[in-house]
């Protein structure tokens, strides 16, 4: 599990189903009741006018994470929460992607690197 800390602030964002998004380019999106979450570029929130609810870091794990394994996101969830950090996981077919408080980045970004280490021992 190599953690790689992408550039930039991301902001989640939701809009009505029938919103337009031409134009963004969200790096998740999730459908609810309520409307469409999406995770993006917070300049591009901005830009679009967008109410931002949640400023983030955007962490990726680059270890190829099977997505019937048991036990990989308890334990990045327990390092975290341990080190007090909130955490919000959008799982790829590939990787898990972690949405930590922006302010925490740094924080999140060692926690993480803690835990390759100590699983590496």
């Amino acid at each position: 599990m190599e953690p790689v800390l992408h550039d930039g602030v991301y902001a989640y964002c939701v809009v009505p189903h029938e919103a337009s998004i031409t134009g963004l380019s969200p790096v998740a999106t999730v459908s609810e009741a309520e409307g469409l979450t999406l995770v993006l570029p917070e300049d591009q929130a901005i830009n679009a006018g967008l109410s931002v609810l949640f400023r983030a870091a955007w962490i990726t794990l680059t270890v190829h994470s099977d997505l019937q394994a048991v036990g990989l996101t308890a334990a990045f969830a327990n390092a975290l929460g341990q080190a007090g950090i909130s955490c919000n996981v959008v799982a790829g077919a590939y990787h898990d992607h972690i949405f930590v408080p922006v302010e925490q980045a740094q924080q999140a970004f060692g926690a993480l690197q803690s835990l390759q280490h100590e699983a590496l021992q």
